[in-house]
């Protein structure tokens, strides 16, 4: 499969450590300053952390714990998550202002085709551009763009340039690009893939190249061939302007670890109120439950449940969560608990539009 037959013009805009830099945009005192947006308590997990408190290998999913003994000095605050949301609208509608093909990941990044936009200019790296200064006008926050074919290799190059900068990838440099990429840099290779990978002599691109179908197949199964298509260019994901929901619920870390059934009910009904209200808002039912436990030594284990109807209410959702928590016995104590609900009776939309591939003449103009 040759990649130049589906070809299109792809941006991704990611926010520049977003919900840290909102912080110190509301709050003056904190720029320039190692910070955390997150829990600094023992029980505590950094949600997002300023390019400062990077420096000191402080990120993401992190510890409060575990980041306050890297960084002495880290300033802990509160995520302010409504606040995050109204920012994360205005950028949106900067991004339709070019394009209604665009596919918000979450509230600080997502996807723009461009191949054919409102302003019908042919350049993407110079509308990455203009799209990343509307940014800074209208919000004060800096935004970072990756510009190529696809979506993969727009996702990854996006990350190239960090903070505050852009990176193209035009046709013409994608089998260069990809074969000199450090394997850990492709998207969606995590780190025990990467080990894999690396175990079994594969550290760039073009030793990946090397691997047959059949063989990266058999060593990594059904995501073998999508490693074995995107090495050579190849991905034909398209922006999705409608990302359907699969699963909504709710969970909790406790600040001290729980061992007693009846006190984890009680949380439960917590949890279970709170799954209903989001349920409620987003006016959806689910058929399959599933219970989360999370062990003192950090195991995460789910018991799940199909049910013949959809269920939405607290009480069905509890019914059913006691049910799966008396399924078997709690093998420790439990430092999380959450309840979730998929199979949900959405129906599948469609994109408001379907992206185009470009004609040759296109792909003459600059990318």
């Amino acid at each position: 499969m040759d990649f130049r037959k589906h070809l299109r013009k792809i941006i991704h805009v990611d926010m520049d450590a977003f919900y840290a830099s909102v912080e110190q945009l509301d709050d003056p005192s904190l720029k320039g300053k190692a910070l955390a947006v997150g829990g600094s308590s023992k029980r505590g997990v950094v949600a997002a952390a300023s390019y400062e408190a990077r420096k000191y290998g402080v990120k993401s999913a992190m510890s409060g714990r575990q980041a306050a003994r890297l960084c002495p000095h880290l300033i802990f605050v509160r995520p302010r998550f409504e606040r995050y949301k109204e920012i994360s609208q205005q950028i949106r509608k900067i991004f339709f202002e070019y394009t209604d093909l665009v596919e918000p990941l979450s509230l600080d990044e997502a996807y723009l085709d461009v191949t054919v936009n409102k302003f019908n200019f042919p350049s993407a790296t110079v509308l990455a551009r203009e799209i990343r200064e509307k940014i800074k006008a209208k919000t004060g926050l800096n935004a970072s763009a990756g510009i190529s074919i696809n979506k993969f290799i727009a996702k990854v190059a996006s990350d190239i340039n960090k903070p505050n900068g852009q990176k193209t990838i035009p046709p013409e440099d994608v089998i260069d690009f990809l074969e000199q990429l450090d394997i850990r840099k492709f998207y969606g290779v995590g780190k025990v893939t990467q080990d894999k990978m690396y175990r079994l002599g594969i550290f760039t691109g073009a030793d990946l190249k090397l691997k047959t179908l059949d063989y990266l197949q058999k060593h990594f199964g059904k995501s073998g061939s999508h490693y074995y298509n995107v090495v050579r260019g190849i991905h034909l994901s398209e922006v999705k302007t409608s990302r359907i929901r699969k699963s909504l619920g709710a969970e909790r870390t406790f600040s001290e670890n729980i061992s007693s059934e009846i006190y984890m009910l009680e949380k439960l009904e917590d949890i279970a109120e709170e799954v209903e209200r989001r349920l409620k808002t987003s006016r959806v039912a689910g058929k399959t439950i599933t219970l989360k436990l999370k062990y003192s030594d950090f195991s995460v284990q789910t018991r799940s449940k199909t049910l013949k109807l959809f269920i939405a209410s607290k009480a069905l959702i509890m019914e059913e969560t006691k049910a799966l928590l008396y399924q078997e016995p709690i093998k420790d104590s439990i430092r999380l608990l959450g309840i979730s609900l998929s199979n949900l009776n959405t129906e599948q939309t469609k994109s408001v539009k379907k992206p185009s591939i470009p004609n040759e003449e296109q792909l003459k103009l600059p990318f």
